[in-house]
């Protein structure tokens, strides 16, 4: 979740939620190409990926053909399709256009999965509050006060059984849109996934759409106490409601509105999303939402039954029997309801924002009851306490978690030439038992671009990140949109600040825009830099969702190779290998912005499972071959890397 305001302090971002927690409550496997493991040692000559690729490689027919891993494309919704490039501060849906349901054709979608994609993640599709007036509709207007920008957070959901009519090219049509959506998908053998935001909601949620015997939340709470078990939020008893201030922070940007008046009707007031109990939250609170109460008392304990410890190690029918005939707390039979809901119509799965301040018992019982209407279903949740990481999967039956705190932070220090290699070993060594199910990622909404100059400054630093990051075990890789054209995230757009494509303004998304190239989908307006950097991430990518040997076993030659004496391998450079039967990968990276010189690379024998004198290793990009000689402590070859560059071989 993303969703600070616009001034200096906007982006303290998600880790204050930690602080707010105790308040408001690989497996691989490989066919790669082998070649003769007698072969003179000849190199090849360049190829370039198109050639080199396996047959595997070259088509992904459906996702229940991959031989490799998961990879999820992440779409901000309102911005992939939108053409309109005047990126106005604060500006209009007619000023700086929106995307729509309709704008991901069969040409857009078959762009989406030329990346191995297996999933699709739909980003701010549930209802959420909005300042465009859609009265017309019977939708109430939004309150700027309580609103984050003018197209407002896909994380303050106002209605979670209908869409969010911006992305509509009939509002009144806007459920069916997205079921059409969902079936073109589909076609493109591709899966669904959208959010759904367990510990929030808007302050002003009301469904129209709910099935009918079903309470909006809080629609029966006892408002006269601070808490109840079966209350769906929590209040501050006796008081009202009072908007945030600041000297720095004007809602629409100090545009007149007719709500814009510094006040919001709500009494009593409710706890703040991030668990703020003060009836006036502060400015950099989640002031636009409200928590939604899990049956977690005042005082932290628990109001519903615990889990016994041995759950730990049992499948998800054992938890949906377990949860069978127990009384559980009001909220939890609603998220329950509109996730079934959900995969009723046709969703493959869902990212749950903020999963970490919801109990774990709670995530068995959802996740078991979706498990059994959708055995495959895809549970992917944000956590960012790593010792919560094993609770949440085996005890909350998630399929995935965020890598975050460990792998991408340590990664973005060696992307931005602070860190070393040996850090990113040791920390993905730390999560070793749990490694395929903890997903992947360089960019997504909450993080800054990497082309960003608060990042790296340039998206070639990410090359050999993205090869690493996405070859490195079997977890599931993400990938967000304009990403593998080196979006930069520079625009000035209103309450979202640059280094990060706002999720909360109406903008368009240039380097993406220019990728798009009009609806064709094909980088007709795009610059050479920015086709070859796609050409890379289509050729890496491809290798992460279909060569079996991503999904087998990892072994590091990072601490073997620094200490080779004479040596140009340095903490700038990560060597490692996916094997499974005899078969694997072998990837070396180079972090530097130098060419390193000459590299006497080592592999164990152990690790290549040969006893041959020498084997040839086959290209899969565009670089030459390696080969591999027996010597008395395993096999050596020499080799060496331009800046930032990645060589992967298949034996």
């Amino acid at each position: 979740m993303n969703s600070m305001p616009n001034f200096h302090s906007r982006f303290c971002l998600k880790p204050l939620t930690v602080a707010m927690l105790a308040i408001g409550l690989c497996a691989c496997s490989g066919p790669s190409s082998v070649s003769n493991q007698n072969a003179s040692g000849a190199d090849s000559s360049p190829t370039s990926s198109s050639q080199s690729d396996s047959a595997e490689m070259s088509n992904l027919n459906s996702t229940e053909q991959r031989l490799g891993k998961p990879v999820v494309y992440q779409v901000f919704t309102r911005l992939f399709g939108n053409q309109n490039t005047k990126n106005q501060p604060w500006g209009t849906v007619e000023q700086n256009g929106v995307g729509k349901f309709s704008d991901f054709t069969p040409k857009a979608l078959q762009a989406i999965k030329s990346l191995g994609t297996s999933h699709i993640w739909f980003t701010g599709v549930p209802h959420h509050a909005v300042i465009n007036d859609y009265t017309d509709y019977g939708i109430s207007n939004d309150d700027p006060d309580v609103v984050k920008g003018r197209a407002g957070s896909p994380y303050a959901v106002k209605d979670y059984y209908n869409v969010n009519p911006d992305l509509a090219d009939n509002p009144a049509k806007r459920l069916e849109e997205f079921e059409a959506l969902i079936a073109r998908t589909h076609e493109a053998g591709m899966k669904v996934i959208i959010d759904i935001v367990p510990n929030h909601v808007a302050r002003d949620y009301q469904s129209l759409s709910a099935p009918e015997g079903v309470n909006d939340f809080g629609e029966l709470d006892d408002t006269s106490v601070e808490y109840a078990r079966d209350n769906n939020f929590y209040y501050v008893v006796g008081e009202a409601f009072k908007v945030p201030s600041s000297n720095d922070y004007e809602p629409l940007g100090g545009e007149e509105h007719p709500l814009a008046d510094g006040k919001f009707d709500e009494f009593p007031a409710k706890w703040t999303g991030n668990g703020a109990r003060a009836a006036q939250p502060d400015i950099n609170d989640w002031y636009e939402t409200v928590k939604v109460n899990y049956g977690v008392r005042p005082d932290g304990t628990y109001d519903f039954p615990t889990l016994p410890e041995e759950y730990s190690n049992k499948p998800f029918e054992a938890h949906a029997a377990f949860w069978e005939g127990k009384d559980v707390p009001d909220s939890w039979y609603k998220f329950r309801d509109i996730a079934h809901y959900w995969i009723d119509k046709g969703v493959d799965g869902f990212r749950y924002d903020m999963a970490e301040m919801v109990p774990v018992e709670f995530w068995s019982f959802l996740n078991s009851s979706i498990k059994e209407k959708n055995p495959n279903a895809f549970l992917l949740a944000e956590v960012y306490q790593p010792d919560k990481y094993r609770a949440y999967i085996q005890k909350g039956k998630m399929d995935y978690l965020y890598d975050k705190v460990g792998f991408y932070d340590t990664l973005k220090t060696i992307m931005q030439g602070k860190g070393e290699v040996s850090d990113l070993v040791a920390i993905h060594d730390e999560i070793s038992d749990i490694a395929p199910n903890m997903l992947h990622f360089l960019e997504n909404h909450d993080e800054q671009r990497i082309a960003s100059p608060d990042f790296a400054g340039s998206a070639e630093k990410g090359k050999p990140a993205l090869a690493v990051s996405a070859l490195i075990s079997a977890s599931p890789t993400l990938l967000y949109f304009g990403q593998d054209v080196g979006e930069d995230g520079s625009e000035e757009t209103g309450f979202g600040d640059p280094t990060r494509t706002s999720i909360f303004d109406y903008v368009g998304v240039p380097a993406h825009q220019r990728f798009m190239n009009g609806g064709e989908f094909d980088g007709g307006k795009s610059t050479e830099q920015e086709k070859a950097l796609h050409t890379f991430y289509k050729d890496v990518m491809n290798i992460a969702a279909s060569h079996s040997a991503v999904t087998g076993k990892y072994t590091s030659l990072h601490a073997q190779n620094l200490s080779v004496e004479g040596s140009a391998y340095t903490e700038k450079q990560f060597a490692f290998v996916r094997e499974k039967d005899g078969h694997g990968l072998l990837v070396v990276a180079n972090f530097s912005d130098n060419s390193t010189g000459s590299i006497a690379l080592t592999v164990p024998a152990d690790v290549v499972k040969s006893d041959a004198e020498s084997l040839t290793l086959n290209p899969l990009l565009s670089h030459e071959s390696l080969t591999l000689e027996k010597g008395l402590n395993g096999y050596k070859a020499t080799l060496s890397l331009e800046a930032l560059e990645t060589k992967v071989f298949s034996y």
